[in-house]
């Protein structure tokens, strides 16, 4: 039973490297310092009108910005990638000139904007960017399922929404209002979208779907799948009490496996809301939609591709995409960063969310003995969080993933579960800091260390500002038996484990040392509780 929980923890970090690889090769990236013409705009809402033609592999219609302008002005700025076509740009209904290059939309109104509501309508279409190793590298995926039908999926974390869609493409902007998808096909297929699907409408040979999500929403969700999909569908009772619908839109040549992965997927929503409070997205669905890559955290409507493939963790069958994916839902969409330099957030705590499920179903020991196993793949060759302003493909280093979750395992140490779990929970149920509420790096510092009433932040910054390891000096002292053990490189008291021939002592030590008396050395976090280098001296 363990043996297969490290083996899926150490497969889950492999495809997290895989990914962060092939983001570093991308020459296009989400983020970065923000354009004053963008910071200017607040994004309200996206609707995005397209007809997708599979045999040309292209795309055609509208998208409609609804936006708030701080301040008056001549210029809107718009991010899309330039392998498509434009063919006019209307501002509050107007015609208005653009220039289209350099994956950027540049509109100059004739006559000035007033500060308020502003609509830009965009009328594009074309060929759009083809993913070349979906989900790691970003775009369209034509393909088709082994009975011959058309299947489509679009992945954009790396590259963002402007892969097929204008936006403004930044982390710290999402559509407070949600977004409106309204995808044209062929008759004989399905749309599977974020929100909810609002109507279908059939004409002629094609099928038009439209689904609405009234959340704000992270722009790389703001997407759709296209396949031979039977929704399978049941509903579950939230533990605030809400009676929420899981919708899966599973191929139809797979729809027999469909009901096995929905109920594990229950145990999975029930153990998330144990940990971190009611499902986000309550009152439109949990939805799943089969896809021909791996995997994605697309809000409401995650992408799954691990092909059934499922472990046993403790009384539990677990499929480590399933639940790490779903985990999103939280930790990315309903908590999100607000710069890409803070996306540990999604992804380190995501991960340490994964360890959770060990913990609460193969018990206490295997959950030590995993991040025994994640502390192995740090590579701790930059820091997690590299200043602020920073693009998608420099934040994203494996590290994120095992590094953030080790140091969540730490922050757990530190507090104790009885209080460390509780404000977990209180962060992401916390008004403040959720749905549009946006987040970095000190908003979680500051929160946990309100908890734990002192300042947690020298360890914050160790572990995501530095790659300096916490250093624990053994000492022997002039008296038999007796021995100094000191922090080195914190200044901040530290709760330990140390081994001696009595047993283990739980000790507060800190930079001016504590003296313990012990017959052997002392073994210092035997467990491994901390990410650290202890020097016998």
């Amino acid at each position: 039973m363990t043996n297969n929980i490290l083996k899926t923890c150490a497969f889950a970090l492999a495809i997290s490297v895989a990914c962060l690889t092939a983001s570093a090769q991308s020459k296009t990236t989400s983020g970065g310092k923000l354009k004053p013409e963008q910071a200017n705009m607040d994004v309200r809402h996206y609707t995005i009108a397209l007809d997708v033609n599979f045999k040309q592999k292209t795309i055609d219609g509208y998208a409609t910005i609804d936006v708030i302008l701080e301040k008056p002005t001549h210029v809107l700025l718009f991010d899309l990638l330039d392998s498509l076509n434009v063919s006019a740009v209307l501002v509050n209904g107007k015609k208005e000139p653009f220039i289209y290059k350099n994956n950027m939309i540049t509109i100059n109104t004739v006559k000035e904007l007033p500060a308020g509501k502003a609509s830009i309508k965009v009328v594009y279409g074309g060929k759009p960017h083809i993913a070349v190793r979906p989900p790691w590298d970003d775009g369209f995926t034509f393909t088709k399922d082994s009975t011959g039908h058309q299947w489509l999926a679009i992945t954009a974390e790396g590259t963002g929404g402007k892969v097929y869609y204008p936006c403004k493409d930044h982390p710290s902007d999402e559509p407070n209002e949600g977004a409106d998808l309204i995808i044209t096909v062929p008759k004989d297929l399905v749309v599977a979208g974020p929100g909810l699907l609002i109507k279908t409408t059939k004409k002629g040979d094609k099928a038009t779907f439209h689904w609405k999500t009234n959340y704000s929403i992270n722009n790389y969700s703001i997407l759709f799948n296209v396949g031979d999909y039977k929704l399978v569908q049941r509903t579950y009772k939230s533990v605030a009490g809400n009676t929420v619908p899981i919708q899966f839109y599973v191929l139809k040549e797979h729809a027999e496996k469909a009901n096995k992965l929905m109920d594990m997927f229950e145990v999975t929503i029930h153990e998330k809301e144990k940990y971190f409070g009611e499902y986000p997205w309550a009152k439109e669905k949990v939805g799943l939609v089969e896809t021909p890559h791996l995997g994605m955290e697309h809000q409401s409507m995650v992408a799954y591709g691990n092909k059934f493939k499922y472990v046993r963790v403790g009384s539990q069958d677990y499929d480590w995409l399933l639940h790490h994916e779903f985990g999103h839902e939280w930790w990315g969409n309903k908590i999100t960063a607000i710069d890409w330099a803070d996306y540990w957030i999604h992804e380190g705590i995501g991960s340490y969310a994964d360890a959770l499920f060990t913990l609460e179903f193969a018990g206490k020991p295997a959950y030590i003995k995993l991040f025994q196993k994640t502390l192995k793949g740090i590579q701790n060759k930059q820091p997690i969080v590299l200043g602020k302003d920073i693009d998608e493909e420099s934040a994203y280093n494996g590290d994120i993933y095992s590094k953030g979750a080790f140091f969540m395992h730490t922050l757990n140490y530190v507090m104790g579960d009885s209080l460390f779990f509780p404000t977990l929970k209180g962060f992401a149920t916390d008004p403040k800091h959720t749905y549009s509420n946006l987040n970095n790096t000190d908003d979680v510092e500051q929160y946990f260390s309100a908890a734990y009433g002192k300042s947690l932040k020298p360890l914050f910054d160790m572990y995501l500002r530095t790659t300096d390891k916490l250093q624990i000096s053994v000492t022997p002292q002039r008296q038999d038996g007796k021995y100094l053990v000191k922090l080195d490189n914190i200044s901040m008291p530290l709760p330990l484990d140390i081994t001696t021939d009595a047993g283990v002592q739980h000790i507060t030590v800190t930079d001016k040392g504590v003296s313990i008396t012990s017959k052997t050395m002392p073994l210092v976090d035997a467990d491994g509780w901390y990410f650290k280098r202890v020097v016998y001296e």
